[in-house]
């Protein structure tokens, strides 16, 4: 098939016209599915459409597409996957409409994403859900719970089926023949496909029902058959309406459903159901093969033509010859009476058939008159009819063309509504923009947060510097005003000095002038000594001119000590200024400092109590998620030992005194929050695995100490919830006391105490001094093997001669290295012990350790016996192989026991070692040097034994034909008895082992480990 008719039919299907969807073209997209085994070619030719524009475009591509589901190939569904999340928009994007064919194209698409889901969960479900009986006990795999899941399925695909049902129907207009319109048949259309999905899912809801209720006691389904009370009320009310409508009368058979839902607490009410059977036409009209009536089909133009009326024309009566007519006289004269008379008889046979004939003509045409009045009658019927048809159908017109300018509107309101549509969406981007990027804030502040914490010490310790730096300067400051009060100080003692300095030579220059007077006065009262005057006048006279220099001269000085006085003030002043306003910003930005460090402190607090918010929320969540999974009923099957419980309860009580402790110093100082948060998460997986353990313990004990235990576990976990609900509440932290969960968990362990088997209560000191004492006895026994080997070897090479000498060497000296080989693997078991008790794994001390793994100690006890023995039982079969008496086949045997046992012991040391222990290592490879040297004396003693039997030849040269016959008899006997005995020991030797099995078994507790696993 063409690929581009293929696209072609699908444009031809999917188009704008308001009119069903074309059978042929629907059934060629079909084929073409087949064709090419996929939807690649029609999901091409799809997303080229525009199915976001037009609801009428979309509905028809649903419709299509249904069929595709139902009737393609089983390679649409895969195919279609691709495309879920456009259908999803796509339907969102429609469910804003809320009339119309966009809500139908949303309910319609939401229908399909659910049928495609469906199919990919459940692939043996075909597209069609055609299945038999036991397809569909296949398809559940006989598990109840794959059932009691189907069925949910089941419920909600046909949910959405009954929701496109009801949306088609609400939609229309029921009081008028919608089914006959081309607008109501595109509506239509797609039911037929929703009614074969309905009746199949509603047949298979009843059998996964009935087969739920005959496993499953009928309280835990009650919500099941609620449910499908509601669906059947719908379905078969959807099937009544449908059935009723004209336009699936001739395409479809819908069944009926019962009156009554069947009644599934009663089991023998399967036999009474009914699977509904959707029958199809095979002949049946495809929508696009009708067409409009019109008026003028209804009328039969084509009148009948009636037989014309017959023509008694005269001579078909009575003959055109002249000797049979009455009425020619001329003729009649020489007529005899008897022919006259048969001529009478004829003719009147003759009128008599023709009055019959015309009298059945009459009849006949009677009839037709009465059957054509009666046509008329019918015709003029159907005229009337065809005549309200005309005029329903011009009221109809006006109703399209008001419902086109209805549409016209909606188009508008849909055209903003669009546009509204875009400008939510370019918000809701920006939303989803602004939520990303306050994710990115939200992770860079968890991020910061962390940095926060790492950066708190360095704040501390720059807020430590900042308060010795304003020490500083708070010094520096005082240091300045007591250089400034100090130079004010100075300066105004100077200027004081400069004062008293100035007033003194004021004084001088008063006395002087005091002086000049006095001298003026005594020149003038004495004349006489004039010259002498004169002579002092002169002196005087130059003294005051010194006088007047040096006065100047002090002013002078005194100006400039003034300017300097004037210049260190303003200096001083403007220091002072500039250390104010240094002290100032220093201030200022000590006060930001503290702002800063209060918010950061704030902010802190505020993550810190965040934090632990978290971890409360985290620790609660594991809680109840125990507590479920004590009620699931997938967890019965889950089991636990009383040891491994005690454990749990012993590290949960460990764990609550840390969490108190912690609780405490938080209190104390709310920076360590740190350790109580881990404390919290510890103690929420320790006490949900405690509870766990205990409920699964309580499947292996009986009822009255499993519902004791199983109280006691859902009591813990309820202390430990209202434990954490007050650690939620900054009031409540103060007042959260773990006292009451402890109580709860010391209750646990009590009763785990006492669930513990009797027969492994053994004393510390006993387990632990039984070991010592087995490994010691164990490298006791290789010791004293190794020393009777090296006995023998002397011995033999003192006895001995020749091949047997040399025989015998080989065998011991493997042995000897054989016991080396042991011995350096006992040294390495019991340093890998001593590594796995000191590196802390379960107790502080050995004993301890080997009293609480109990079990454990018993399996490394009955290696170590096991070795020690195999060592004894090998030296005493070489010792017999030696002298001749003992079998080389026993020595391989214990060779092999011994490699058996060795391996028991290695795997017993390595069970609760460190994989990457050194001391491990160390002990696998001693254990591979046990094998190479098992192997060794094996091949020796393979190499020894075929050298001796080479030596005793087989002479028969001196024996007779007799003798050789005899012997010949003998040795075909004890072939087969040997052979009959061999098949008895190696059934013997199965027995053996299977026995040792159960025992080593019973001894070492594998069955308890298994349980105490689950």
């Amino acid at each position: 098939m063409d690929l581009s008719k293929i696209a072609v039919s699908i444009n031809k299907a999917i188009n704008t016209q308001e009119v069903a969807v074309k059978e042929k073209h629907a059934r060629t997209c079909i084929l073409g599915t087949h064709h090419e085994k996929g939807a690649h070619t029609f999901w091409a030719a799809v997303n080229r459409l525009p199915l976001s524009s037009n609801a009428v475009l979309c509905w028809k591509f649903c419709h299509v597409f249904h069929k595709l589901l139902r009737d393609g190939h089983p390679n649409v569904i895969k195919d279609s996957m691709r495309n879920k999340a456009d259908l999803t928009d796509m339907s969102r994007m429609w469910g804003h409409l809320s009339e119309g064919y966009g809500k139908l194209c949303s309910i319609y698409l939401k229908l399909l994403i659910t049928k495609m889901e469906f199919h990919i969960k459940n692939p043996r479900f075909p597209g069609n859900l055609q299945m038999s009986n036991r397809q569909l006990d296949e398809a559940g795999e006989n598990d109840v719970n794959n059932f009691f899941q189907l069925t949910v399925e089941m419920f909600d695909y046909l949910e959405c089926e009954l929701n496109l049902f009801l949306g088609v129907f609400s939609s229309l207009d029921m009081s008028r023949s919608v089914s006959v319109t081309a607008a109501g048949q595109c509506r239509l259309a797609p039911l037929i496909q929703v009614i074969l999905d309905c009746s199949h899912l509603y047949d298979y809801t009843v059998k996964l029902l009935f087969k739920l209720h005959s496993c499953l006691p009928a309280d835990t389904l009650q919500g099941h058959r609620d449910r499908f009370q509601e669906q059947f009320k719908k379905l078969k009310s959807l099937f009544y309406r449908s059935s009723n409508l004209q336009y699936f009368k001739r395409l479809i058979q819908i069944p009926q459903l019962p009156e009554n839902p069947p009644n599934f607490l009663r089991a023998s009410a399967l036999s009474e159901h009914i699977s509904p059977v959707v029958v199809i036409p095979a002949e049946s009209s495809s929508p696009e093969s009708e067409h409009v009536v019109e008026t003028d089909d209804l009328v039969d133009t084509d009148v009948p033509v009636l037989p014309a009326p017959v023509e008694t024309k005269f001579d078909d009566l009575f003959g055109t010859s002249a000797a049979i007519d009455p009425f020619n006289f001329n003729s009649q004269n020489g007529m005899r009476k008897d022919d006259k008379d048969r001529l009478i008889e004829q003719l009147t046979r003759e009128i008599q058939a023709l009055k019959e004939e015309l009298e059945s003509f009459r009849l006949e045409s009677g009839r037709l008159c009465q059957a054509l009045r009666g046509r008329v009658n019918e015709l003029e019927a159907e005229l009337a009819e065809q005549s309200h048809l005309r005029l329903q159908a011009v009221g109809e017109s006006e109703f399209l063309k008001a419902e086109l300018d209805d549409l016209r509107r909606v188009r508008e309101d849909t055209e903003k509504e669009q546009r509204s549509l875009t400008e939510i969406e370019r918000k809701a981007q920006a939303n989803e923009q602004r939520y990303t990027k306050l994710k990115e804030k939200y992770t860079e502040l968890v991020q910061s947060h962390a940095d926060l914490l790492r950066k708190n010490a360095e704040v501390t310790r720059q807020m430590t510097v900042a308060r010795a730096a304003q020490d500083e300067v708070e010094a520096v400051r005082k240091e300045m005003q007591e250089k400034v009060k100090a130079a004010q100080e100075a300066a105004d003692r100077q200027e004081r000095e400069q004062l008293e300095h100035l007033q003194e030579l004021q004084r001088e220059l008063v006395s002087s002038r005091a002086e000049l007077d006095s001298l003026k006065t005594s020149m003038a009262s004495s004349q006489q000594s004039s010259e002498v005057l004169g002579t002092q006048l002169a002196a005087l006279e130059s003294e005051k001119a010194e006088l007047v220099q040096s006065l100047s001269k002090v002013e002078a000085e005194l100006a400039a000590r003034g300017e300097e006085l004037e210049r260190v003030q303003s200096s001083l002043v403007t220091e002072r200024e500039s250390r104010v306003k240094s002290a100032e910003t220093l201030q200022n930005q000590l006060n930001e400092k503290e702002s800063r460090e209060q918010a950061l402190e704030s902010q802190l607090a505020a993550a810190r109590w965040a934090s632990l918010q978290g971890a409360v929320e985290e620790a609660e969540k594991i809680i109840q998620d125990s507590l479920a999974q004590i009620d699931d009923p997938a967890h019965i099957s889950c089991t636990s030992s009383a040891d491994y419980l005690a454990s749990r309860c012993q590290a949960s009580l460990e764990c609550m005194e840390r969490l108190n402790s912690t609780r405490v110093a938080f209190l104390a100082d709310n920076t360590g929050v740190s350790e109580l948060v881990r404390a919290v998460t510890q103690s929420g997986h320790l006490v949900g695995d405690t509870i766990v353990q205990g409920s699964a313990t309580s499947h292996m004990v009986p009822v009255e100490q499993a519902d004791a235990l199983s109280e006691s576990v859902k009591v813990c976990g309820a202390e430990a919830l209202a434990l954490l609900g007050l650690m939620k509440q900054q009031d409540g932290l103060a007042a959260a006391d773990s006292g009451k969960l402890k109580a709860a968990l010391e209750a646990v362990l009590a009763t785990a105490e006492k669930l513990r088997p009797q027969g492994l209560e053994l004393q510390q000191g006993e387990l632990g001094d039984l070991v010592e004492q087995e490994m010691a006895a164990t490298s006791a026994a290789v010791e004293s093997a190794a020393a009777r080997i090296e006995e023998m070897l002397n011995n033999s090479r003192a006895v001995d001669t020749g091949i047997k000498m040399e025989v015998n060497e080989r065998i011991l000296a493997s042995c000897t290295e054989l016991m080396q080989a042991i011995k350096e693997l006992i040294l390495s078991s019991k340093d890998l012990q001593r590594d796995i008790v000191e590196s802390g794994r379960g107790a502080a001390s050995m004993k301890e350790f080997y009293a609480k793994n109990s079990r454990w100690t018993e399996g490394l006890i009955s290696a170590s016996k096991a070795v020690g023995w195999g060592a004894t039982v090998m030296v005493d079969a070489a010792d017999l192989v030696v002298q001749g008496k003992g079998k080389f086949e026993e020595l391989m045997v214990c060779s092999h026991e011994i490699a058996a046992s060795t391996a028991q012991l290695v795997a017993a040391s390595k069970v609760k070692a460190d994989k990457d222990s050194t001391k491990l290592h160390r002990l696998q490879q001693a254990s591979r040097g046990v094998t190479q040297a098992t192997a060794a004396v094996v091949a020796s003693t393979k190499s020894g034994k075929s050298q001796i039997e080479e030596t005793d030849t087989m002479d028969f040269s001196s024996m007779t034909l007799t003798q050789i016959k005899r012997q010949e008899m003998d040795a075909q006997v004890l072939v087969l008895e040997l052979e009959t005995r061999l098949q008895k020991e190696r059934e013997r030797l199965g027995e053996l082992r299977k026995k040792h099995y159960e025992l080593a078994g019973v001894a070492e507790g594998w069955g308890e480990d298994e349980e105490g696993t689950g």
